[in-house]
């Protein structure tokens, strides 16, 4: 049986090192957050300020994985 993750959004705000990055969720938790390799064969960029959804492990849930980057509103 798989492992069972949680989904949800929340904004870069600061960029590390590696591909990694610390992300605020909306329930005002901060994880850190890594890229996913969908997203780094695709050339995706992201950047502080950007929405984000992540999906984390039940196990460790200070850790994430960035699996889709949200279009902004303008």
């Amino acid at each position: 049986m798989k492992e069972q993750k949680w989904i949800h959004e929340g904004l870069i705000t600061e960029s590390l090192p590696n591909g990694m990055f610390r992300v605020r969720l909306d329930n005002e938790d901060f994880i850190l957050g890594y890229i996913s390799g969908r997203i780094r064969r695709s050339f995706i960029r992201i950047l502080p300020g950007d929405r984000v959804k992540i999906e984390v492990s039940r196990y460790d849930s200070t850790r994430g994985r960035i699996i889709y980057r949200l279009r902004n509103k303008d």
